[in-house]
């Protein structure tokens, strides 16, 4: 009886705080965008965690991103987050019926790195357009006046962003995100993979600053990375995020 509470009971703690960080980090995804489904996921004994198609092609985001940094990134690096997630949840599913406490515990870091991982880049690839498709230019309505309330004006926002985001240490990520408690927008920025909704917060639009993510064309020059990447970002994604995130 003690065995199975026990099991019970930390089945109860790892979920609650999975869904707490999947839902808060992509219930904001609009709802023509294939993104993750947590009840269905979360729902089943099995790992079925799947890389999500992107919504152009490798090349539709150049000159700023090339279609080979492109490729790597989504088929090779957010594919391998997939992969390592599903595995991680599938031996700690096995650690579950053994009754091993310690063991399902013990898997805690990499369902962080690796379910950030997904998360964080199934937000990104929605973040960004092509630039004759929707990508660049500037927010509108609600999203423009919450930026220039906070931040001054649009450039001034992209300059503090910009600045932040270059200052991560190694890897990481640079997110304008909303705060629900004080229903204000603000410049976030998490380490690794570490997903933002850990925090409370809702994600708005993250840029991934992870050397492989602008390597290939930028090198070391992540500030210039930073500078173009404006020049893809998908307003209209943003924009919906954050009036979902208003209501």
């Amino acid at each position: 009886f003690v065995s199975s509470y026990l099991k019970n009971l930390a089945t109860k703690l790892i979920m609650s705080r999975l869904l707490k960080v999947v839902k808060q980090s992509v219930r904001t995804a609009p709802t023509n965008i294939e993104t993750l489904s947590t009840i269905r996921q979360f729902s089943q004994s099995k790992s079925d965690f799947s890389l999500p198609d992107l919504p152009y092609d490798y090349a539709a985001l150049e000159p700023v991103l090339p279609a080979r940094i492109m490729e790597l990134h989504h088929s090779k690096h957010h594919a391998t987050y997939v992969n390592n997630l599903n595995a991680t949840l599938q031996k700690r599913q096995d650690a579950l019926q053994k009754g091993d406490i310690a063991a399902v515990i013990g898997f805690d870091g990499a369902i962080k790195f690796n379910g950030g991982g997904h998360v964080n880049h199934s937000i990104f690839w929605t973040n960004l357009a092509p630039p004759n498709n929707g990508g660049g230019g500037s927010p509108s309505g609600a999203l423009l006046n919450a930026i220039n309330d906070k931040f001054g004006s649009l450039e001034k926002f992209q300059e503090s962003f910009n600045g932040k985001t270059a200052g991560v240490q190694g890897s990481g990520w640079g997110w304008l995100v909303y705060c629900p408690q004080d229903k204000t927008i603000k410049i976030q920025t998490m380490p690794n993979q570490d997903p933002i909704g850990s925090l409370g917060v809702v994600p708005l639009l993250g840029i991934d600053v992870w050397e492989h993510a602008y390597y290939l064309k930028y090198e070391n020059r992540r500030p210039d990375y930073l500078k173009d990447i404006w020049q893809v970002v998908n307003w209209k994604n943003v924009e919906q995020r954050y009036a979902d995130a208003c209501k």
